[in-house]
């Protein structure tokens, strides 16, 4: 099994200890549409493309 597969089942079993300990987010997202406020928390966030990330070059005159 390479790494990236054993961090993969690692999250799956943390995911399933959490539910098994009754996670009050679970329990709260049943009653809660978290989709219906994606809208406007991207707008709100304006995630930027990554194009332009980085440190811009530093010019030398």
């Amino acid at each position: 099994m390479d790494h990236e597969t054993a961090r993969f089942f690692d999250v799956e079993e943390q995911l399933a200890r959490l539910s098994g300990l009754s996670d009050q987010l679970e329990a709260f997202s049943r009653t809660v549409d978290f989709e219906v406020f994606r809208p406007d928390l991207e707008q709100a966030l304006a995630y930027s493309d990554g194009s332009k990330s980085g440190r811009p070059r530093l010019i030398r005159y």
